[in-house]
Formats: structure tokens, C-alpha cells, sequence
């Protein structure tokens, strides 16, 4: 079911604000500055189909080898199929010179940034 004109206006305002007044949220959550390897992706699967074919195999035969071997191999087909893909060239990683000291601050747990944002809203009004 579409939105409505006013719901898709309150949508892009809400957004907008959004965007405006949290931006840490959004970088920490926002566009992913990584791209698909699929390369990467169709090697691992079919490793992984590999892997499962000889598991099967190791099995239906009893031979206890190839069962070990055939998880292994599908096991590392799955996790190449998983892995991160490559940064897209252009977009500012997470060590970008043009960010906020407040996002340098790595070290610095999730609760004390809330509280550090807190403190400063308050302390503005």
C-alpha cells in the first residue's frame, strides 16, 4: 500500500531532522561504505556446495575423512562467501580528517557518549 502525500511529506521532514540533529547516529548506521566482492561470494559458494557434496559423500561411504574434510571446506566457503567486500573509493572511512572530535573519540563506550550528548543538551538549555 503507498503512502499517502502527506505521509511520504512527513516521512522526508522526519528524515531530514534526522540527518540534522543526529548525525552520529546516521554515519554510525548510514550508507555501508562497502561494496560486494562477488568474486568472493561465488567462490564461496560454490566451495560451500562442495563442501556439503563431500560431507554427504563422507557419510553415504563411512569413510570419516572425508565427512571431516567436506565440513571444512564448506565451513571456509561460507565464511569466504561472508566476508566484507572492498571500501568504496570516495566516501570518507571512519579515520576521515573532516570528522567531529566527538566521533575520534573510539575509546569511549556507548553510554558515555548518551551521557556526554545529555550533559551538553542541558547545559544549552
Amino acid at each position: 500500500m503507498p503512502l499517502s502525500e502527506q505521509e511520504q511529506r512527513l516521512l522526508e521532514e522526519m528524515e531530514r531532522s534526522l540527518y540534522h540533529n543526529d548525525a552520529d547516529f546516521v554515519a554510525s548506521v548510514g550508507v555501508s561504505r562497502l561494496r560486494p566482492n562477488y568474486r568472493s561470494i561465488a567462490v564461496g559458494v560454490l566451495l560451500a556446495v562442495a563442501g556439503i557434496v563431500a560431507l554427504i559423500a563422507g557419510v553415504a561411504l563411512a569413510w570419516l575423512w572425508l565427512g571431516i574434510l567436506g565440513f571444512i571446506v564448506m565451513f571456509g566457503g561460507v565464511l569466504i562467501a561472508v566476508s566484507p567486500g572492498k571500501a568504496i573509493r570516495g566516501l570518507p572511512g571512519p579515520s576521515a580528517p573532516g570528522r567531529r572530535p566527538e566521533q575520534a573519540k573510539s575509546d569511549q563506550g556507548l553510554m558515555d557518549r548518551l551521557n556526554d550528548r545529555w550533559d551538553r543538551r542541558q547545559d544549552g538549555q
